[in-house]
């Protein structure tokens, strides 16, 4: 009968994590193991947080220049409506009164 051979890992091999003597995990070490996983995700959700907490700031900052820009955009188009019919109404247009064709 043929026996299969697993490779051999080092102690200090970076591949896994560590584990206990045989290659199987004892307690301690998955415990070990464990909480850093939590430690980790715990240390990522701040992050993501964190992240989230800014971008929410940026978009109110943001969302408050558009209404800043909208509010001075209709001003500027109130005006504009406002000294346009002046305009007209106090220079005639070509082909209109006192053109002297005709």
């Amino acid at each position: 009968m043929m026996c299969e051979v697993m490779p051999t890992i080092s102690e200090g091999d970076s591949a896994g994590p560590p584990r206990g003597t045989g290659g199987v995990p004892n307690g301690s070490d998955q415990e070990a193991n464990f909480e850093q996983l939590m430690v980790n995700m715990l240390d990522e959700r701040d992050k993501l947080l964190e992240s989230l907490r800014e971008t929410q700031e940026t978009l109110i900052q943001s969302q408050t220049k558009l209404q800043g820009a909208l509010h001075e955009r209709d001003v500027l188009q109130r005006q504009i409506n406002a000294a346009l019919p002046q305009v007209r109404s106090s220079r005639p247009l070509e082909g209109e009164e006192g053109s002297g064709c005709g």
